[in-house]
């Protein structure tokens, strides 16, 4: 999951903008008429300086947070972050907020430091990927209060979580529908009678993970007849699991393929893997209680399966990132 949200790619461009010079020239037999074109030439540049430096800060996702009394709500550079961020605006527009998004900003390397001094002021994050990719990653909080309580104690002063999603995107150990149904399958324990006689995939790091191979060894006793490495998440792993090259495989919980290929995620109930519940990060000063009672509130509906469904509408179905966002939002009557 770290991998996933650090690198992968957005389905957004972001647009550079090229800002025209402005040159006033004025030329005048008298001096009074050459004074009052120069004034006028330089109030005109001056003008169209400050729209192209406006136009600018609204396009670069690294220029700055809003005006005064706004919130700008940042995504990272793939489509989950995207939507979420569009989910978050939407909300909050809804709310009587003046917000605003920057979106595709890039990986969490660049982006940390941008909501740590203010200049994007909410971001969707993953509490689990957030703690040990940058705040603490020496911890081994494994549960969402756990994950939750270290980011409490760890986060720097200027910034704050609020209340977690029960929305996961996380990794997950995954099998077809008809494997499922076959052999009663609802939670990783479940494999147990049968692991030794399959094959397992996934990304060739998850041999040595401490939540890969091993951990399924220490929490679930689970030891596979053989491993195939494979790409994460991906259409690899995605054709291996389906034409059964691989029985079971690594696979993250909102991979919108779970709908259209039929997989069924296995639950975690000794948390193999790191809780990786979406969650609010926001810069501290510019926090109120609108904002943080109207993102509670939406954290409260979002779950797993309704952001499965919202990212299968925008990756699978290309459908627009702001309607299926306001679609969620009515559904779960919020807007």
């Amino acid at each position: 999951m770290v991998t996933r949200i650090a690198t992968a790619g957005g389905m957004a461009v972001v647009t550079a903008i090229t800002l025209a010079a402005v040159t006033a020239c004025a030329s005048s037999t008298s001096s009074s008429t050459s004074a009052a074109t120069s004034t006028s030439a330089t109030a005109s540049a001056t003008s169209a300086s400050a729209s192209a430096s406006a136009t600018a800060s609204s396009s670069n996702p690294l220029s700055g947070g809003g005006a005064s009394g706004s919130v700008v709500v940042g995504s990272a550079n793939f489509p989950e972050s995207e939507l979420l961020a569009e989910v978050y605006v939407l909300a909050l527009q809804g709310a009587g907020v003046k917000a605003s998004t920057k979106l595709n900003i890039g990986s969490r390397e660049v982006y940390y430091p941008q909501i740590e001094k203010g200049a994007i002021t909410i971001f969707p994050e993953y509490n689990g990927a957030l703690l040990s990719g940058v705040v603490d990653p020496t911890s081994t909080a494994k549960t969402t209060a756990a994950v939750d309580a270290a980011l409490a104690a760890k986060l720097p002063s200027s910034l704050e979580v609020l209340t977690p999603a029960p929305a996961e995107d996380s990794d997950s150990i995954t099998v077809t529908q008809a494997t499922a149904t076959k052999y009663h399958l609802k939670t990783i324990a479940d494999l147990k009678p049968y692991a030794s006689k399959w094959t397992f995939g996934a990304p060739p790091e998850f041999k040595t993970r401490p939540d890969g191979l091993a951990g399924l060894k220490a929490n679930y006793d689970l030891v596979f007849k053989a491993f195939d490495p494979l790409d994460e998440s991906g259409p690899i792993t995605l054709a291996a699991l389906t034409g059964g090259k691989v029985q079971a495989a690594d696979v993250f919980t909102t991979t919108p393929q779970i709908i259209s290929d039929h997989l069924v995620s296995l639950a975690d109930p000794k948390f193999n893997f790191a809780a990786q519940n979406v969650i609010p990060l926001v810069y501290k000063p510019a926090l109120t209680s609108t904002i943080t009672s109207t993102l509670n509130a939406l954290s409260a509906k979002l779950t797993t399966a309704a952001l499965l469904q919202m990212d299968n509408a925008v990756i699978t179905d290309k459908d627009n990132y702001s309607t299926v966002a306001a679609g969620f939002l009515k559904a779960v009557g919020i807007k």
